[in-house]
């Protein structure tokens, strides 16, 4: 199992809650605690948070995705406009 460690604001948005219960929530469930160098405490999660996340993660992959193909079909229709037009062979023209 991956080890995760998140600040008390990352695990408090995971988990839909603010920062202070968030800090409760780790010192409840006993989860390791650690100062890191850039001064933020940061909590382990354990196997059931670390499947939440996970979930959410992959729960975000699909607008990831979606936003992908958005991309792609902007791609496509620039490619159209500043291919040389069959009609009048400019570059750019934009047919009615």
């Amino acid at each position: 199992m991956p080890q995760i460690w998140m600040t008390y604001d990352e695990l408090a948005t995971l988990c839909g809650c603010d920062a202070a219960a968030a800090r409760h929530l780790a010192a409840h469930l006993s989860l390791d605690r650690r100062k890191s160098r850039d001064g933020c405490t940061r909590v382990k999660l354990n196997p059931a948070l670390t499947a939440k996340f996970f979930a959410a993660v992959r729960d975000a992959e699909f607008d990831l995705d979606f936003a992908i193909a958005a991309l792609r079909d902007t791609h496509q229709q620039m490619v159209e406009l500043l291919t040389p037009d069959a009609a009048g062979g400019r570059r750019g023209a934009v047919s009615a």
